[in-house]
């Protein structure tokens, strides 16, 4: 994070360990739980993926229901514990605020579940900072938390079928 970034960051719990919540999180189909919410559009497919996303240096376009797209970059692994990518190349109103996003995941121990902390970090382009800050950020909460709901339920519906480690 730098002093002009603007952080978002969304948390959960699951009922499953942070080992399985990191399995079943970082390879998520993400039309599944990104859907359109309020002005944000959903992710409609992802394409050109380089590589399983489980390595640093993995790339992908996450393509937008509106048409749009977005590049994304896998750059931190600690399996079983969190991952952290970057997204840049926005063809949608984003390209106008930001310059760019760094996302962080992590998947801590609480109790018999995990937590999770999930941030996007975003870049403001100059003289954009308060958009970014003011009006934008918290309909981005909520459409994170939206998402993060969805990928929370499908956590709780694959821990059944897996033993935690």
């Amino acid at each position: 994070m730098t002093k002009k970034s603007v952080p978002i960051t969304v948390f959960a719990r699951t009922t499953s360990g942070p080992a399985h919540t990191y399995r079943v999180i970082a390879p998520i189909d993400l039309p599944d739980v990104f859907k359109p919410w309020g002005p944000f559009p959903g992710v409609a497919e992802v394409r050109a993926q380089t590589g399983t996303w489980d390595r640093p240096g993995a790339s992908r376009q996450t393509w937008f229901t509106d048409g749009s797209k977005a590049d994304e970059r896998l750059t931190e692994v600690a399996d079983g514990h969190g991952f952290a990518y970057e997204l840049s190349g926005f063809t949608n109103v984003l390209a106008r605020l930001v310059s760019g996003v760094r996302g962080e995941w992590s998947f801590l121990p609480d109790g018999t579940g995990a937590s999770i902390r999930w941030t996007y970090d975003f870049q403001p382009l100059p003289g954009r900072r308060w958009i970014v800050a003011g009006p934008f950020k918290p309909l981005w909460t909520r459409y994170m938390r939206a998402a993060l709901a969805r990928m929370v339920a499908v956590v709780h519906d694959t821990s059944g079928a897996i033993m935690e480690e």
